[in-house]
């Protein structure tokens, strides 16, 4: 569903993400993760269609990115870590606009069914200056849904959110893995990633440090035998990377 083939993006001379190859199935979900400056949003923007690769291929559902950005892009939702939205539209009238941008049939049932499934029935005639971050946040999920994308791209989509919007955004990203989306899901919240991701890849200045299940992550790597989650993430992407892994 998401193919990358040889990624490489270059600023001038500096390289910002090197020679990333990876795939997503549908119903994958996968974990992008890597400290600060790892590459992970350079990554994001250019599956999304905004940055454009130095070199390297990067499909949709079938659909050459750079050959057919059109249609690759409505195959999919990138939703970044700060939601952009219309000052002058209310939280309805965003959800009438993207219908229209997409050509969305079923876009009359499916509003108020995604306005109740995150939480924003009750501000679906208030504005962006109206709504708290979290509610921001819940609206451009929202929109992105909306046309049905067979690959979803999430920066951080759980900032703002109070726990039991937290817990309802984890159900949403899940029952879309289960409908056949396939999913990338960037965030430092490692509890998140080890609840939700099938699979995790770990980026460290714009490199590759491991792909896989968690499981295969360990066992090919023997120094990270028995470790937790956040000591494997430190282990792959710190100063001192541990030998043998």
């Amino acid at each position: 569903m998401i193919d990358v083939s040889g990624y490489t993006k270059m600023y001038g001379d500096m390289v910002a993400v090197r020679s990333l190859s990876f795939h997503v199935a549908p119903g994958d979900v996968l974990g992008l993760v890597g400290p600060n400056g790892a590459g992970k949003t350079t990554t994001l923007r250019a599956l999304a269609g905004i940055l454009q690769p130095t070199s390297g291929s990067i499909r949709i559902a079938g659909v050459d990115l750079q050959q057919d950005p059109v249609a690759a892009k409505a195959r999919l939702a990138f939703i970044p870590d700060e939601p952009q939205l219309f000052d002058y539209l209310t939280v309805t009238e965003h959800l009438r606009f993207v219908a229209r941008l997409y050509g969305v049939p079923d876009a009359a049932p499916r509003i108020p069914a995604l306005l109740d499934e995150l939480e924003l029935t009750a501000k679906k005639d208030a504005l962006p200056t109206e709504l708290s971050r979290g509610m921001k946040q819940k609206l451009a999920i929202a929109c992105g849904l909306l046309h049905r994308p067979a690959a979803v791209l999430l920066d951080e989509p759980l900032t703002g959110l109070d726990p039991v919007g937290i817990r309802r955004m984890k159900e949403t990203i899940a029952a879309r893995a289960r409908e056949g989306t396939a999913v990338i899901l960037s965030s430092h919240l490692l509890h998140l990633v080890e609840e939700l991701c099938t699979r995790l890849l770990v980026i460290r200045r714009g490199e590759m440090m491991a792909f896989g299940t968690i499981e295969e992550i360990v066992s090919s790597r023997p120094a990270l035998a028995g470790r937790t989650l956040e000591e494997v993430f430190i282990a792959l992407t710190g100063d001192d990377v541990l030998d043998g892994a």
